[in-house]
């Protein structure tokens, strides 16, 4: 069932709230017993017919027909509905080395920012914080102040989402407001806001493509160094960069070029804090997209046993780390096999068949269709969120065999 939510206030002595079917506090379908009486900023549409699905109740105004300067929708000559929302400054992501997908999760309620708990806080939470925002695929879901303290209010506490909610205000918890917790446990998002694509690109090869506002966009070469590439693969865990391509090497993109003239120290945590002319800003045509080629151009290994049989180890933020057998099955050992270039897959091994790992466990509850480029793309639980030992780390039996990789991989 759909998720209700509403709220209610109490202005001039008369109640106003937002209800129905996908509504958030700053949307809904309008009950009295209206944006800038809410605290929710300007209003965007004014849906009619019943938008929000049909109320039950009371009808209390007819023919209703505001200036605008009103106070109250009460103070109005005579529901409607209306649809107001904060767009993206409703939640935000901010904090200490914060980009336009990463960073402290803000939310702002009752014309107030605040912080959300990290009790409970988890991938499914970041997933819906991510969309919401326009950015792509959920990363992690860092807890304990990763991206520092915030201050004031703490507005959200137990948050507990499906993954599917439109807006992280329809997932469950305590109430706004309530919480047992302080700045110091304040959440976080990692969104993937850079990857690497074009003709013969790998997951650390590729034209540099950008996510932002919704859209994946390219990067312009004037200017573009290895201070520049070095950024792009820390970013991806990709180790370091080899090489700052120009002039479209891994092929021309299409559509929105984002960035233009960067320059990055080499130190920045994203490229999309470097400087740059802004977002959208250039002089440039696709003929000059920039790309990477960087040092671990090999994200996924077999070890214990051959090149093509053994257990699966993944490449991520510089570490290698094993993936748990929940769910490992022939669609995920397919997609290891291909990416390897092992041919198909002969068995997904469980248990660690092929010997325990050591250290970081990546992945869990892998889920491949079998047509995805890199089991790391399939879907997962997140980088490193499991509930696994190394005892049950899977592998992969792949009826190829090679001799050598094209590329030296950079153990640590």
């Amino acid at each position: 069932a759909a998720l209700l939510y509403s709220i209610t206030t109490v202005l001039y002595r008369h109640e106003i709230r937002l209800a129905g079917s996908g509504s958030t506090w700053c949307s809904g379908r309008v009950e009295i017993y209206a944006c800038r009486q809410l605290g929710c900023g300007t209003a965007l549409s004014a849906p009619h017919s019943a938008f929000f699905r049909e109320g039950t109740r009371q009808i209390w105004l007819d023919d209703v027909a505001c200036s605008g300067s009103e106070r109250s929708l009460t103070e109005c000559h005579e529901g409607a509905g209306v649809y107001t929302l904060l767009g993206k400054f409703s939640i935000r992501l901010t904090g200490s080395g914060s980009t336009p997908c990463s960073g402290r999760v803000e939310v702002y309620y009752n014309n107030t920012w605040g912080t959300v708990c990290d009790d409970g806080w988890d991938s499914d939470d970041a997933k819906v914080v991510c969309r919401e925002l326009g950015c792509d695929t959920a990363m992690s879901a860092p807890q304990s102040t990763y991206f520092g303290e915030g201050t004031g209010q703490i507005w959200l506490d137990d948050v507990d989402c499906l993954g599917n909610e439109r807006s992280l205000t329809q997932c469950k918890h305590r109430g706004f407001g309530t919480h047992n917790c302080g700045h110091g446990e304040d959440a976080g998002v990692f969104c993937s806001g850079v990857s690497l694509a074009g003709s013969g690109s790998t997951l650390c090869s590729g034209r540099v493509a950008i996510y932002y506002n919704k859209t994946w966009g390219t990067v312009c070469d004037d200017d573009w160094d290895l201070n520049d590439a070095e950024v792009v693969c820390r970013e991806l865990g990709c180790g370091t960069a080899l090489t700052a391509t120009q002039s479209a090497s891994f092929g021309e993109g299409t559509g929105q070029i984002w960035l233009d003239d960067v320059a990055c120290s080499g130190s920045e945590r994203s490229v999309t804090l470097c400087q740059h002319n802004g977002f959208g800003t250039h002089n440039c045509g696709h003929g000059e997209d920039a790309g990477v080629i960087c040092s671990a151009c090999k994200l996924v290994i077999l070890a214990g046993s051959t090149l093509c049989s053994g257990r699966v180890e993944i490449y991520y933020n510089n570490i290698w780390g094993t993936v748990c057998d929940d769910g490992w099955d022939l669609n995920d050992a397919e997609v290891v096999c291909r990416e390897l270039g092992c041919g198909t897959a002969m068995n997904a091994t469980e248990s660690a068949h092929f010997g325990e790992g050591t250290g970081q466990i990546w992945l869990d509850n892998v889920a491949c269709s079998g047509s995805e480029r890199s089991v790391t793309l399939c879907q997962h639980t997140g980088f490193g969120t499991h509930n696994c030992g190394h005892g049950e780390d899977a592998g992969v039996v792949c009826s190829g065999e090679k001799i050598l990789f094209s590329v030296s991989l950079p153990f640590q």
